[in-house]
Order: C-alpha cells, then structure tokens, then sequence
C-alpha cells in the first residue's frame, strides 16, 4: 500500500503535502532545500491559518479542501501527522499507486546520526526527555524531536554522524514508518487512538514499525510487565533490552526492592549497578517508575553509565502537562495533567496521589472504555467534574456504575470546571485535571488546553 524510499522521489518532482500543522510546515520548509516542486493543501482557508504563508516562498498552496486534481502531476505525498490515511485524497494517491510517507520516514531514511526511537501510549514524552538529558549529561551532542519539540527535518542539517538523536514516535507517525531506528523502544500498548487507528490490531501494527524494520547492530527495549510491549519479542532482530518493576532481567533495568538497577548494560563487566531508590525519584507515581527504568535501559543501551543516569535522574523536573503541579491556593493544590487524553492515563494519575482528588475529566472521547477508570474515580476523588463535548459520557459511566450522580456535576467548559472545582475543594485536596479524552473539541492540542488551565488557576 505505501511505499518506504522516497529517496529518489524529490529532486524537480511535485510533493505534495497534506496537512498544514508543525509537521506540514516543517515539510514545507526542508522539502524545497533539496530540490523538490511543494503543494501544500489544508481544509482551513487562509484565514484559518495562523501562519505567515510569505515565510514559504517557494511553496504553492491550495487551501479550503483537497481537490483530487492536485495528485495529477504530484510523484509523492506527504501527510501531517494529523492526517487520516482514510482521507478520500490519501486513498486516491493509493490507488493511483503515488508513494505516502510523512517527516519521520524521511528523516529516519536520511540522518546521519544514530536514532533512538521511543514510543507508547504512555510515558513516551517523559522517557525521551529523560534519555536526552542523560546523553547530553555524558557529554554527548543529543538532538530531541519527533512528536515532541523540534520537527527534525528542520534541524537535520545540523546533525552529524558523531551525534546521537532521540525521537519520539506516534503511531500516527509509525503508521508510515518502514526505516526503524538503531535503538527502538516500546514502553507499553494499551488501548488509544482507536478512532483513527480502527482495530488495536492495527494500532499495535503501527507500533510495531519501530523495530520491525530495525538495521544489522540493532537494539530494542521492551517493556517487560506491559503484555502488549512484550508481545513484540518474536519480531526482535537485534539485541533484546528489557525493564522492569516485577523482575530481575539479564538485560535490561530492573527493581531490587525499592532500588532501581541495571544489568547487562552501561558497564564495562555488565554486572548490576544500583542507579538510585525509588524515593529519590522527583517524578510521582508508579508510572513514573517505570518511565525511569525505560530511560534508563535506553540509555544504559546507549552507553551512558550509571552514575550519569543517577545525577540526571535526581535534578529531573516533570515535563509541562504531565502532573505538573500549576500552583497552591488556600491549602488546595492544582495539578496540570492535560496529557491524559486516554483514561488509562488518568488511572495512573488518580494512583499518583493519596490526597482527597476533585477530577476535572471530559473533553472528547476516542471510542475507549471509561469503565475502568470511572469506578476507580469514585473511589479516590471527593468529586468530579464532567466538561467538554463529551462529558456526558462520564456522566453516564458513573450513573451505570452507582444508579445515581451524586458524585458527579457536568458542565460545558473547562473554565466552568475550574472555577466549580475552587468552590468545592478543601485545604488538603488536590484540584487535578486528567480528562481522559483529546483536547480537540475545543482547543489545537492538549499542551493548549494545558495552558488554558493554567492561566484560569492562575487568575483564581
């Protein structure tokens, strides 16, 4: 169906780029720098788009729809990550059997430096912010991108071979993806984005492409207490990495009673290594853990010794929208978690804390189960405050649940929510916005939502 080496396709060829967010946009400016004629179609019309189109001088743009008759002349197509590959033009670029990639396969096909690719549906942002500051502790030119901070087409001029890269990779982006990275780690599968994925069976496909393709001299890390990331091992080519909180592996990171350590990597004899005890961890939660012990495996593979993992480890702050407390008001702590965007995220939120918790969940659901989460909800939150375009669907979980919706107030938006949940809170809660569904009902992304969280704590 698509096609993996556009490395011939771009010198005076047509490209046309679907999609006009951060990754069509980086498209637009690195596609023109070698050689390559760009189209860029998005469904918003000019006035829509937040962006100076004068800055792209060499670009043409057809904005307002994706006519078909732009893929007359066009040799490859290029989509931004948000782009359904169901899109009526992406399917007819299929059938007329135009290749499809996105940034990521053509920044794995062409940098010079090794990769190190991290994806999950949980705990990748902090994972790869991790590994990168563990690399450059060691001294190591480190370049971090991909779904996070930089596009890195727009930097890989500046990569050298003697460099290291950390990426992290979405399923959107893996969707696409056939040229693997030399280090590839998958921290966990669990159930998200089915509503653009369709089936888990192919959300898993697209997660697998992060090792499925993986070069002579490969590693990949597992994780080894995840039944989805370690259903993967049959497919590993190269050198098998894992981590753990339940068991002692022979590679990889793992527990010693509450310390956490390495073995098989990061030391000249491979012997096991204490890197630090869970206490000294900043990050709360258990799932914090176990994104520590990803790095670290990550990492230890890469060649960083433990006592740089442990210094790094030790000074790390939480990454912005993920349990980030925003401020304390009258005894009542306001923590910003606009990452949750699938209610397994909110589960390893709401164990997080021991405090009494006022839940502000909602926004808009990816055809997911809330069940799981909800009961747990009921159990460790004072109250919860249902917002969003989907709200109702916490709701009515919680009245299938309890018969009743004591427990529960529905609201339209999350400035409502805020201002509800500073009414009822008490000194000693915490006020945590987890929402369990996407932001896109009525913000860009959730680092948007996160920020619009924050400003209305702020101004309380």
């Amino acid at each position: 169906m698509f096609f993996p080496n556009s490395s011939d396709l771009l010198s005076g060829r047509q490209v046309l780029v679907i999609g006009f967010a951060r990754q069509g946009q980086a498209l637009a400016r690195w596609l023109p720098t070698v050689g390559a004629r760009v189209i860029v179609t998005d469904m918003r019309p000019q006035d829509d788009i937040d962006v100076d189109l004068r800055h792209f001088p060499q670009v043409r743009f057809a904005l307002g729809g994706h006519p078909l008759e732009l893929l007359d002349d066009t040799r490859l197509v290029c989509v931004s990550g948000g782009v359904p590959l169901n899109l009526p033009i992406v399917e007819e670029a299929i059938r007329r059997q135009i290749p499809v990639t996105n940034d990521a396969q053509l920044f794995l096909e062409r940098c010079p430096a090794p990769v190190i690719g991290i994806t999950g549906s949980a705990g990748k942002t902090t994972t790869t912010t991790l590994v990168g500051q563990m690399l450059k502790n060691a001294g190591q030119t480190t370049w971090i991108g991909g779904n996070i901070g930089n596009v890195l087409l727009d930097v890989i001029m500046g990569i050298r071979p003697e460099h290291q890269v950390v990426m992290e990779l979405s399923s959107f982006q893996l969707e696409l993806v056939f040229t693997s990275p030399l280090i590839g780690a998958v921290l966990n599968i669990t159930p998200n984005h089915l509503d653009r994925h369709g089936t888990m069976e192919n959300y898993m496909r697209a997660k697998a492409n992060i090792i499925a393709h993986q070069p002579p001299g490969s590693a990949a890390i597992l994780g080894r207490d995840d039944p989805g990331s370690r259903s993967l091992e049959p497919i590993v080519q190269g050198d098998l990495v894992w981590f753990s909180m339940r068991e002692i592996v022979p590679h990889g990171a793992f527990m010693v009673g509450s310390r956490l350590t390495v073995a098989g990597i990061a030391t000249p004899d491979d012997s096991p290594h204490i890197v630090c005890d869970v206490s000294e961890i900043p990050l709360r939660g258990e799932h914090n853990v176990l994104n520590v012990l990803a790095a670290c495996a990550i990492a230890g593979t890469a060649g960083v010794p433990p006592d740089i993992m442990r210094d790094t480890i030790l000074t790390f702050q939480s990454v912005p929208h993920r349990l980030e407390t925003i401020r304390e008001l009258n005894g009542v702590t306001y923590v910003n978690d606009s990452i949750a965007t699938a209610p397994e995220r909110v589960i390893a939120a709401l164990n997080s804390y021991t405090e009494p918790i006022i839940l502000l969940a909602g926004g808009a659901d990816k055809k997911l189960s809330w069940t799981q989460m909800i009961a747990l909800a009921l159990h460790k939150t004072r109250h919860i405050i249902a917002f969003g375009r989907d709200g109702d669907i916490v709701l009515q979980t919680v009245q299938q649940l309890t018969g009743h919706t004591d427990q529960v107030t529905r609201v339209e938006t999350l400035e409502q929510a805020v201002l509800l949940a500073a009414k009822l809170a008490q000194s000693g809660d915490v006020v945590l916005l987890s929402p369990g569904g996407t932001s896109y009902d009525a913000y860009q992304d959730f680092a948007a939502r996160g920020e619009h969280f924050r400003q209305l704590v702020m101004a309380l």
